[in-house]
């Protein structure tokens, strides 16, 4: 990063505006900074598939997208939930990579791709997850399925309740593989979202991804991810076909410190989706980039707080700061700090007090809560009276009794 705007040059234009107008910073006055001429952006690119979606992976920002709510049969795209809940399930100590599930006459018959795991047999979680991701074996979904849930359609329904909770809007699973069904759908922007949390809320299992092959019982299978063999950067995720479908891939890259979700569904082949996927990428990091700006637990202010024993207030973000900007736009960044007015304690660390809103010339790029870095406890009675009689005089001439 740039040192012209570095989180450090950043803080200290907040803290110096603070020294000269605390009051108009606290109600929302933006931070300046000399506007530059704008980097010139080309059109993205068009593809040749029914939707797509580039996103940035830590600040969320959606580069470029195309039909990306549009309801479509995912195919084995369908796996990225499959393998989340099974990797969640381990995060949660519920089970471990070693437990041994059996697999049932269902499992072992289920059509399609598989990772030929025998009926009657023991096979280890591990193997399993590996199968689902790299082979995409709809026999190992179908087993996790029945270990997890005792069925593939609880399952399916626990695939859905996460759905919700994640806030996949246009999903419905009737299934844990993928395979054809008249009510099961997702979006380019939901595979974009449920990808953004498999990458950063269970980063442990992330590296399988990435792997080249899977062998088991004999079998030696390539990932359908070509990508993973023509860019070094490219680490994931998961491809999908079905002839209602048509070829999709969900891939994610990373260069320097920036990385990058794509979704593309409905290719003509295997070779399309990768190209058109190429495409993608190739714009988002030749275009823009990912800026941190603040670090989990920066102070940005600290506002006057009431009847504490304390009198001022650590105010901050509780999360890192990220922003994705078009390439050498970074210095048409601003920020304001919008803060509740009049705070009294008591006051808990991490209750909400205000919101940070990042702008890129008119455009807001983003927007964090701003809260409470520590605890201020009610001070004594003494305290609190000679507070009272302030905050009466500061509230009447208008701020500035403190």
């Amino acid at each position: 990063m740039r040192e012209l705007f570095s989180p450090r040059r950043f803080r200290a234009v907040l803290l110096g505006l603070l020294l000269v107008v605390p009051l108009a910073l606290a109600q929302g006055v933006p931070v300046p900074q000399q506007p530059q001429p704008q980097t010139m952006i080309p059109s993205p690119p068009q593809l040749a598939a029914s939707s797509w979606i580039l996103m940035d992976a830590d600040s969320g920002r959606v580069l470029v997208e195309h039909n990306a709510d549009e309801r479509l049969p995912p195919a084995s795209l369908t796996k990225l939930m499959t393998a989340y809940l099974v990797e969640r399930e381990l995060d949660r100590g519920n089970i471990a990579l070693d437990d041994m599930v059996r697999v049932s006459e269902n499992a072992w018959r289920t059509g399609g791709s598989k990772m030929f795991i025998e009926v009657d047999t023991q096979v280890a979680i591990r193997d399993l997850l590996y199968g689902i991701i790299i082979a995409s074996g709809n026999d190992a979904s179908v087993a996790v399925a029945e270990h997890l849930s005792g069925g593939e359609a609880p399952f399916a329904d626990l695939m859905n309740q996460h759905a919700t909770r994640l806030g996949l809007h246009n999903t419905n699973f009737q299934n844990a593989t993928g395979l054809p069904g008249e009510n099961h759908y997702s979006s380019a922007r939901d595979m974009a979202l449920l990808s953004q949390y498999i990458i950063n809320d269970y980063p442990e299992h992330y590296a399988i991804y990435a792997e080249k092959y899977f062998t088991y019982n004999d079998i030696r299978q390539p990932n359908r991810n070509r990508l993973l063999w023509r860019d070094p950067t490219v680490d994931g995720l998961k491809t999908g076909w079905t002839t209602e479908a048509g070829y999709g891939l969900v891939a994610s890259a990373k260069r320097d410190d920036m990385r990058l979700i794509s979704v593309v569904m409905g290719t003509s082949s295997e070779e399309a989706r990768a190209q058109e996927t190429q495409k993608l990428l190739s714009f988002g990091f030749r275009y823009f980039e990912t800026l941190k700006l603040y670090d989990r637990g920066s102070v940005l202010n600290t506002p006057r707080i009431w009847g504490g024993d304390s009198n001022e207030l650590r105010v901050g973000v509780d999360r890192d700061v990220v922003m994705t900007v078009p390439r050498a736009r970074n210095e048409e960044l601003t920020a304001r700090l919008d803060i509740r007015t009049d705070l009294a304690a008591p006051i808990q660390a991490g209750e909400r007090v205000g919101t940070l809103e990042v702008r890129l010339g008119e455009e807001v790029v983003g927007e964090q809560p701003l809260v409470a870095l520590e605890t201020v406890e009610e001070g004594g009675l003494v305290k609190r009276l000679i507070d009272q009689v302030r905050r009466f005089f500061s509230n009447l001439i208008g701020g500035w009794f403190g």
